[in-house]
């Protein structure tokens, strides 16, 4: 490797027992290097206005480093992870969006999607399933209980935020399924 930057490696030693020193010298470039390439998070970079977004599932690490991601994306993030919890957090918080998982304890992410859909306030947030469920069974219900779209984890972090960065929900039906 010493060699391939166009430098020299020395072993050095007095004998057994007495140690050994290796000496690395590699040459001093003067000249500006090369621009860095851009990073795969600038490529993919989306601009985006910030929205409210409630995040609900019932595993921990799962919800939290999806509010983290979406936090550091600009978004406004509040999470819940039950049923019953987040009925009650939309109804204060009333997101955007919401990025709900189906499988949760004490109602079902499918409730929870009609329960919300049947509320004046709640007929224009964007409802974004987010699940291990990805039958074509499990797209049916989710798009009959309500959701816009469906996802199945593990989420493409671009997509989410492209959808996002196109709600309304009247634009967010248009996409078709990643």
């Amino acid at each position: 490797m010493v060699e391939q930057h166009g430098g020299t490696l020395v072993a050095l030693s007095e004998g057994p027992g007495h140690g050994s020193q290796f000496v690395v010298h590699l040459p001093v470039h003067t000249a500006q290097p090369p621009a860095e390439p851009a990073s795969p998070a600038q490529v993919d970079r989306i601009d985006t206005i910030s929205r409210r977004v409630l995040v609900v599932d019932d595993n921990r690490d799962s919800a939290d480093s999806l509010v983290d991601m979406l936090s550091m994306s600009g978004h406004e993030t509040r999470k819940a992870s039950d049923g019953p919890q987040a009925i009650n957090s939309a109804t204060v918080f009333r997101p955007d969006a919401i990025v709900l998982d189906i499988g949760l304890p004490g109602l079902s992410g499918y409730d929870v999607c009609r329960h919300i859909r049947a509320q004046p306030w709640g007929k224009n947030i964007v409802m974004i399933a987010l699940t291990g469920w990805g039958q074509l069974d499990d797209r049916r219900r989710s798009a009959e209980a309500g959701f816009d779209r469906h996802f199945v984890k593990p989420v493409d972090h671009a997509a989410l935020l492209k959808l996002l960065a196109q709600s309304p929900r009247d634009q967010a039906t248009q996409w078709p399924d990643p």
